[in-house]
Protein backbone atom coordinates (compact mmCIF):
# COMPACT_ATOMS: atom_id res chain seq x y z
CA UNK A 1 0.00 0.00 0.00
CA UNK A 2 1.20 3.51 -0.79
CA UNK A 3 -0.06 6.51 1.14
CA UNK A 4 1.23 10.07 0.88
CA UNK A 5 0.61 10.56 4.60
CA UNK A 6 2.90 7.74 5.75
CA UNK A 7 5.28 9.05 8.40
CA UNK A 8 2.96 11.94 9.28
CA UNK A 9 -0.44 10.42 10.07
CA UNK A 10 -0.63 8.63 13.41
CA UNK A 11 -3.01 5.97 12.14
CA UNK A 12 -0.32 3.77 10.55
CA UNK A 13 2.60 3.41 12.95
CA UNK A 14 4.43 0.76 10.88
CA UNK A 15 4.39 2.94 7.78
CA UNK A 16 8.02 2.24 6.79
CA UNK A 17 7.45 -1.49 6.20
CA UNK A 18 5.67 -3.35 3.41
CA UNK A 19 2.59 -5.30 4.37
CA UNK A 20 4.45 -8.61 4.66
CA UNK A 21 7.31 -6.96 6.54
CA UNK A 22 5.05 -5.33 9.13
CA UNK A 23 3.13 -8.56 9.60
CA UNK A 24 6.32 -10.59 10.06
CA UNK A 25 7.61 -8.00 12.54
CA UNK A 26 4.47 -8.26 14.68
CA UNK A 27 4.31 -12.03 14.49
CA UNK A 28 7.91 -12.45 15.65
CA UNK A 29 7.24 -10.27 18.69
CA UNK A 30 4.00 -12.12 19.50
CA UNK A 31 5.60 -15.56 19.02
CA UNK A 32 8.39 -14.60 21.40
CA UNK A 33 5.81 -13.64 24.02
CA UNK A 34 3.38 -16.53 23.55
CA UNK A 35 5.77 -19.28 22.40
CA UNK A 36 3.27 -20.56 19.81
CA UNK A 37 4.47 -23.33 17.49
CA UNK A 38 3.31 -23.12 13.86
CA UNK A 39 0.41 -20.69 14.39
CA UNK A 40 -2.03 -20.03 11.56
CA UNK A 41 -1.55 -16.56 10.08
CA UNK A 42 -4.71 -14.69 9.07
CA UNK A 43 -3.76 -11.82 6.77
CA UNK A 44 -5.65 -8.62 6.16
CA UNK A 45 -6.25 -7.13 2.72
CA UNK A 46 -3.32 -4.80 2.06
CA UNK A 47 -5.53 -1.74 1.64
CA UNK A 48 -9.17 -0.68 2.01
CA UNK A 49 -9.72 -3.06 4.93
CA UNK A 50 -11.29 -0.91 7.67
CA UNK A 51 -15.08 -0.93 7.73
CA UNK A 52 -15.26 1.56 10.59
CA UNK A 53 -13.36 4.85 10.76
CA UNK A 54 -13.56 8.23 12.46
CA UNK A 55 -12.04 11.51 11.26
CA UNK A 56 -11.83 14.86 12.97
CA UNK A 57 -12.96 17.86 10.92
CA UNK A 58 -10.55 20.78 10.63
CA UNK A 59 -12.05 24.23 9.95
CA UNK A 60 -9.99 26.86 8.14
CA UNK A 61 -12.13 29.84 7.17
CA UNK A 62 -14.87 28.50 4.91
CA UNK A 63 -12.90 25.35 4.13
CA UNK A 64 -13.26 21.96 5.81
CA UNK A 65 -10.70 19.15 5.89
CA UNK A 66 -10.57 15.66 7.33
CA UNK A 67 -7.90 15.40 9.99
CA UNK A 68 -5.97 12.77 11.93
CA UNK A 69 -3.55 13.07 14.83
CA UNK A 70 0.06 13.41 13.71
CA UNK A 71 2.46 10.56 14.34
CA UNK A 72 5.09 12.57 16.21
CA UNK A 73 3.35 15.71 17.43
CA UNK A 74 0.25 16.46 19.50
CA UNK A 75 -1.50 18.24 16.67
CA UNK A 76 -3.79 17.45 13.76
CA UNK A 77 -2.81 16.64 10.18
CA UNK A 78 -5.30 17.55 7.44
CA UNK A 79 -5.86 14.77 4.90
CA UNK A 80 -7.85 14.35 1.72
CA UNK A 81 -8.21 10.58 1.72
CA UNK A 82 -7.31 7.39 3.59
CA UNK A 83 -6.05 4.18 1.99
CA UNK A 84 -6.98 1.84 4.84
CA UNK A 85 -10.74 2.50 4.87
CA UNK A 86 -13.10 0.36 2.79
CA UNK A 87 -13.56 1.27 -0.87
CA UNK A 88 -17.09 2.49 -0.14
CA UNK A 89 -15.87 4.89 2.57
CA UNK A 90 -12.88 5.94 0.46
CA UNK A 91 -15.10 6.83 -2.52
CA UNK A 92 -17.56 8.79 -0.38
CA UNK A 93 -15.16 10.87 1.70
CA UNK A 94 -14.43 13.78 -0.65
CA UNK A 95 -17.93 13.84 -2.19
CA UNK A 96 -19.55 14.00 1.24
CA UNK A 97 -17.29 16.77 2.48
CA UNK A 98 -17.94 18.86 -0.65
CA UNK A 99 -21.68 18.55 -0.06
CA UNK A 100 -21.35 19.52 3.60
CA UNK A 101 -19.24 22.57 2.65
CA UNK A 102 -22.12 23.87 0.55
CA UNK A 103 -24.41 24.17 3.60
CA UNK A 104 -23.78 26.44 6.59
CA UNK A 105 -26.28 24.37 8.57
CA UNK A 106 -24.32 21.16 7.97
CA UNK A 107 -20.78 22.47 8.30
CA UNK A 108 -21.09 24.94 11.19
CA UNK A 109 -19.29 23.51 14.26
CA UNK A 110 -19.03 20.04 12.73
CA UNK A 111 -16.49 18.28 14.96
CA UNK A 112 -16.01 14.82 13.42
CA UNK A 113 -17.45 12.26 11.01
CA UNK A 114 -17.73 8.54 11.67
CA UNK A 115 -18.15 6.04 8.84
CA UNK A 116 -19.52 2.50 9.02
CA UNK A 117 -19.63 0.23 5.98
CA UNK A 118 -20.52 -3.40 5.39
CA UNK A 119 -19.22 -6.02 2.99
CA UNK A 120 -22.71 -5.72 1.46
CA UNK A 121 -21.69 -2.16 0.42
CA UNK A 122 -24.11 -0.41 2.79
CA UNK A 123 -22.94 2.82 4.41
CA UNK A 124 -23.85 4.80 7.52
CA UNK A 125 -22.38 8.19 8.42
CA UNK A 126 -22.54 9.89 11.82
CA UNK A 127 -22.00 13.66 11.93
CA UNK A 128 -20.90 14.88 15.36
CA UNK A 129 -21.34 18.55 16.32
CA UNK A 130 -20.30 21.03 18.97
CA UNK A 131 -23.67 22.72 18.67
CA UNK A 132 -27.31 21.77 19.10
CA UNK A 133 -28.87 20.07 16.08
CA UNK A 134 -32.60 20.08 15.38
CA UNK A 135 -35.32 19.28 12.85
CA UNK A 136 -33.95 21.82 10.36
CA UNK A 137 -30.63 19.98 10.48
CA UNK A 138 -32.48 16.70 9.94
CA UNK A 139 -34.17 18.05 6.80
CA UNK A 140 -30.80 19.01 5.35
CA UNK A 141 -29.21 15.71 6.38
CA UNK A 142 -32.00 13.90 4.52
CA UNK A 143 -30.59 15.43 1.34
CA UNK A 144 -27.31 13.63 2.08
CA UNK A 145 -29.17 10.32 2.38
CA UNK A 146 -31.05 10.90 -0.87
CA UNK A 147 -28.01 12.05 -2.84
CA UNK A 148 -25.56 9.34 -1.77
CA UNK A 149 -27.99 6.50 -0.94
CA UNK A 150 -26.57 6.15 2.57
CA UNK A 151 -27.90 6.47 6.13
CA UNK A 152 -27.14 9.48 8.33
CA UNK A 153 -27.18 10.03 12.08
CA UNK A 154 -26.48 13.32 13.84
CA UNK A 155 -25.07 13.72 17.33
CA UNK A 156 -24.48 16.69 19.60
CA UNK A 157 -24.27 16.91 23.38
CA UNK A 158 -27.23 14.95 24.75
CA UNK A 159 -28.90 14.75 21.34
CA UNK A 160 -29.09 11.97 18.76
CA UNK A 161 -31.09 12.46 15.56
CA UNK A 162 -31.65 9.46 13.30
CA UNK A 163 -32.60 10.56 9.79
CA UNK A 164 -33.90 7.14 8.72
CA UNK A 165 -32.07 4.30 10.52
CA UNK A 166 -29.11 4.07 12.89
CA UNK A 167 -27.89 0.76 11.48
CA UNK A 168 -26.90 -0.98 8.28
CA UNK A 169 -27.53 -4.60 7.40
CA UNK A 170 -24.71 -7.02 6.75
CA UNK A 171 -24.52 -10.42 5.11
CA UNK A 172 -21.47 -12.55 5.96
CA UNK A 173 -20.53 -15.62 3.95
CA UNK A 174 -18.83 -17.96 6.40
CA UNK A 175 -17.72 -21.28 4.90
CA UNK A 176 -20.79 -22.58 3.06
CA UNK A 177 -23.45 -20.60 4.93
CA UNK A 178 -24.67 -17.01 4.84
CA UNK A 179 -25.44 -15.14 8.06
CA UNK A 180 -27.35 -11.89 8.51
CA UNK A 181 -26.29 -9.19 10.97
CA UNK A 182 -27.36 -5.64 11.77
CA UNK A 183 -24.50 -3.23 12.51
CA UNK A 184 -25.53 -0.34 14.74
CA UNK A 185 -24.00 3.12 14.69
CA UNK A 186 -23.14 2.98 18.39
CA UNK A 187 -22.50 -0.75 18.69
CA UNK A 188 -19.21 -2.64 18.80
CA UNK A 189 -18.17 -4.44 15.62
CA UNK A 190 -14.97 -5.99 14.38
CA UNK A 191 -13.50 -3.13 12.28
CA UNK A 192 -11.85 -5.41 9.69
CA UNK A 193 -14.75 -7.53 8.44
CA UNK A 194 -12.60 -9.53 6.04
CA UNK A 195 -10.36 -10.73 8.89
CA UNK A 196 -13.43 -11.17 11.09
CA UNK A 197 -14.86 -13.73 8.66
CA UNK A 198 -11.56 -15.62 8.62
CA UNK A 199 -11.40 -15.57 12.43
CA UNK A 200 -14.81 -17.21 12.69
CA UNK A 201 -13.88 -19.76 10.03
CA UNK A 202 -10.64 -20.61 11.85
CA UNK A 203 -12.57 -21.35 15.03
CA UNK A 204 -15.15 -23.51 13.23
CA UNK A 205 -12.55 -25.45 11.26
CA UNK A 206 -10.61 -26.29 14.44
CA UNK A 207 -13.48 -27.40 16.66
CA UNK A 208 -13.01 -30.83 18.18
CA UNK A 209 -15.37 -33.55 16.94
CA UNK A 210 -16.50 -34.30 20.49
CA UNK A 211 -18.87 -31.38 20.99
CA UNK A 212 -22.31 -30.99 22.52
CA UNK A 213 -23.04 -27.73 24.41
CA UNK A 214 -21.12 -24.44 24.13
CA UNK A 215 -20.76 -21.74 26.77
CA UNK A 216 -19.68 -18.33 25.45
CA UNK A 217 -18.62 -15.38 27.61
CA UNK A 218 -18.41 -11.79 26.27
CA UNK A 219 -20.61 -12.66 23.28
CA UNK A 220 -21.31 -9.09 22.12
CA UNK A 221 -24.00 -9.00 19.44
CA UNK A 222 -23.44 -12.65 18.54
CA UNK A 223 -20.64 -12.26 16.00
CA UNK A 224 -19.20 -15.69 16.89
CA UNK A 225 -22.28 -17.08 18.65
CA UNK A 226 -24.58 -17.23 15.64
CA UNK A 227 -22.25 -19.15 13.28
CA UNK A 228 -20.98 -21.44 16.06
CA UNK A 229 -24.50 -22.34 17.12
CA UNK A 230 -24.91 -24.43 13.95
CA UNK A 231 -22.07 -26.69 15.11
CA UNK A 232 -23.36 -27.39 18.63
CA UNK A 233 -26.53 -28.94 20.05
CA UNK A 234 -27.09 -26.04 22.47
CA UNK A 235 -25.42 -22.70 23.23
CA UNK A 236 -25.53 -20.45 26.28
CA UNK A 237 -24.02 -17.02 25.62
CA UNK A 238 -23.55 -14.13 28.05
CA UNK A 239 -22.87 -10.42 27.75
CA UNK A 240 -23.24 -7.50 30.18
CA UNK A 241 -24.35 -4.84 27.64
CA UNK A 242 -28.12 -4.42 27.24
CA UNK A 243 -27.75 -3.07 23.71
CA UNK A 244 -25.56 -5.99 22.66
CA UNK A 245 -28.01 -8.53 24.08
CA UNK A 246 -30.88 -6.87 22.17
CA UNK A 247 -28.85 -7.15 18.97
CA UNK A 248 -27.89 -10.74 19.73
CA UNK A 249 -31.54 -11.74 20.24
CA UNK A 250 -32.44 -10.11 16.93
CA UNK A 251 -29.61 -11.94 15.17
CA UNK A 252 -30.76 -15.20 16.72
CA UNK A 253 -34.23 -14.63 15.27
CA UNK A 254 -33.26 -13.61 11.73
CA UNK A 255 -30.72 -16.44 11.42
CA UNK A 256 -33.15 -19.01 12.87
CA UNK A 257 -30.57 -20.06 15.46
CA UNK A 258 -33.11 -21.65 17.79
CA UNK A 259 -30.64 -23.49 20.05
CA UNK A 260 -29.16 -20.35 21.70
CA UNK A 261 -30.02 -18.82 25.07
CA UNK A 262 -28.65 -15.33 25.73
CA UNK A 263 -28.23 -13.96 29.24
CA UNK A 264 -27.31 -10.43 30.34
CA UNK A 265 -24.84 -11.20 33.10
CA UNK A 266 -21.14 -10.63 33.60
CA UNK A 267 -18.70 -13.52 33.51
CA UNK A 268 -18.25 -13.25 37.29
CA UNK A 269 -22.02 -13.40 37.85
CA UNK A 270 -22.41 -16.43 35.61
CA UNK A 271 -19.67 -18.27 37.49
CA UNK A 272 -21.48 -17.57 40.77
CA UNK A 273 -24.80 -18.76 39.29
CA UNK A 274 -23.39 -21.99 37.85
CA UNK A 275 -21.68 -22.78 41.16
CA UNK A 276 -24.87 -22.08 43.12
CA UNK A 277 -23.35 -19.18 45.04
CA UNK A 278 -26.03 -16.68 43.94
CA UNK A 279 -29.28 -16.59 42.02
CA UNK A 280 -30.07 -13.93 39.42
CA UNK A 281 -33.44 -12.80 38.07
CA UNK A 282 -31.81 -12.32 34.70
CA UNK A 283 -31.20 -16.09 34.59
CA UNK A 284 -34.67 -17.21 35.71
CA UNK A 285 -35.62 -18.22 32.15
CA UNK A 286 -32.63 -20.56 31.80
CA UNK A 287 -32.27 -24.05 33.26
CA UNK A 288 -28.54 -23.90 33.97
CA UNK A 289 -28.46 -27.45 35.28
CA UNK A 290 -29.59 -28.86 31.93
CA UNK A 291 -26.38 -27.89 30.14
CA UNK A 292 -23.53 -30.35 29.61
CA UNK A 293 -20.81 -28.11 28.24
CA UNK A 294 -18.11 -29.62 26.04
CA UNK A 295 -16.59 -26.24 25.05
CA UNK A 296 -16.18 -22.74 26.42
CA UNK A 297 -15.47 -19.75 24.18
CA UNK A 298 -14.06 -16.48 25.58
CA UNK A 299 -13.24 -13.21 23.83
CA UNK A 300 -12.49 -10.89 26.75
CA UNK A 301 -11.50 -7.19 26.74
CA UNK A 302 -7.84 -6.16 26.81
CA UNK A 303 -7.59 -6.83 30.54
CA UNK A 304 -8.10 -10.55 29.88
CA UNK A 305 -9.93 -12.89 32.26
CA UNK A 306 -10.40 -12.04 35.92
CA UNK A 307 -9.01 -14.66 38.29
CA UNK A 308 -12.42 -16.08 39.28
CA UNK A 309 -13.42 -16.60 35.64
CA UNK A 310 -9.99 -17.96 34.74
CA UNK A 311 -10.21 -20.54 37.51
CA UNK A 312 -13.69 -21.48 36.23
CA UNK A 313 -12.58 -21.78 32.60
CA UNK A 314 -9.85 -24.31 33.35
CA UNK A 315 -12.49 -26.91 34.35
CA UNK A 316 -13.71 -27.21 30.74
CA UNK A 317 -12.52 -29.96 28.40
CA UNK A 318 -12.11 -27.57 25.44
CA UNK A 319 -11.27 -23.87 25.63
CA UNK A 320 -11.41 -21.41 22.72
CA UNK A 321 -9.75 -18.11 23.61
CA UNK A 322 -9.68 -15.08 21.29
CA UNK A 323 -7.48 -12.28 22.59
CA UNK A 324 -6.81 -8.64 21.67
CA UNK A 325 -3.82 -8.42 24.02
CA UNK A 326 -0.89 -10.84 23.83
CA UNK A 327 0.37 -9.78 27.25
CA UNK A 328 -2.81 -10.69 29.13
CA UNK A 329 -3.19 -13.85 27.03
CA UNK A 330 0.32 -14.87 28.09
CA UNK A 331 -0.62 -14.28 31.73
CA UNK A 332 -3.82 -16.33 31.44
CA UNK A 333 -2.09 -19.17 29.58
CA UNK A 334 0.38 -19.56 32.44
CA UNK A 335 -2.50 -20.96 34.49
CA UNK A 336 -4.46 -22.66 31.70
CA UNK A 337 -1.42 -24.61 30.47
CA UNK A 338 -1.10 -26.31 33.84
CA UNK A 339 -4.28 -28.21 33.01
CA UNK A 340 -4.54 -27.94 29.21
CA UNK A 341 -2.44 -28.34 26.08
CA UNK A 342 -2.43 -25.77 23.27
CA UNK A 343 -3.59 -27.71 20.20
CA UNK A 344 -4.15 -24.82 17.76
CA UNK A 345 -3.03 -21.21 17.65
CA UNK A 346 -3.40 -18.27 15.27
CA UNK A 347 -2.58 -14.62 14.73
CA UNK A 348 -5.17 -12.31 13.16
CA UNK A 349 -4.01 -9.07 11.53
CA UNK A 350 -7.11 -6.98 12.28
CA UNK A 351 -5.15 -3.71 12.38
CA UNK A 352 -2.62 -3.76 9.56
CA UNK A 353 0.23 -1.21 9.66
CA UNK A 354 -0.08 -0.86 13.43
CA UNK A 355 1.71 -2.76 16.20
CA UNK A 356 -1.53 -4.41 17.25
CA UNK A 357 -2.06 -8.12 16.58
CA UNK A 358 -4.95 -10.29 17.73
CA UNK A 359 -4.51 -13.93 18.57
CA UNK A 360 -6.47 -17.13 19.08
CA UNK A 361 -5.74 -20.35 20.89
CA UNK A 362 -7.57 -23.64 21.32
CA UNK A 363 -6.77 -25.74 24.36
CA UNK A 364 -7.72 -29.29 25.32
CA UNK A 365 -7.55 -30.81 28.78
CA UNK A 366 -4.41 -32.83 29.46
CA UNK A 367 -4.74 -36.62 29.56
CA UNK A 368 -4.43 -38.13 33.03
Amino acid sequence: MECKYFGECGSCTLYDLSYEEQLSYKIEIAKEILKFDNPSIIRSPKEHFRNRAEFRIWHEGEELFYAMHRLQKKELLSIESCQIVSKEIYSLMSLLLDFIKSSDLLKNRLFSIEFLSSTSKNLLVTLIYHKKIDEKWKEKAKEIEDKFKIKVVGRSRGVKIVVSDDYIDESLQILSKEYQFRLYESGFIQPNLSVNIKMIEWVIENLSENRSHLLELYCGHGNFTIPLSFYFDRVLATEISKASIRSALFHKEINKAKNIEFARVSSEELVEALKGVREFRRLEHIDLGSYKFSHIFVDPPRAGLDFKTLDFVKDFENIIYISCNVETLKRDLELLETTHDVVKSAFFDQFAYTRHLESGVILQKKSL
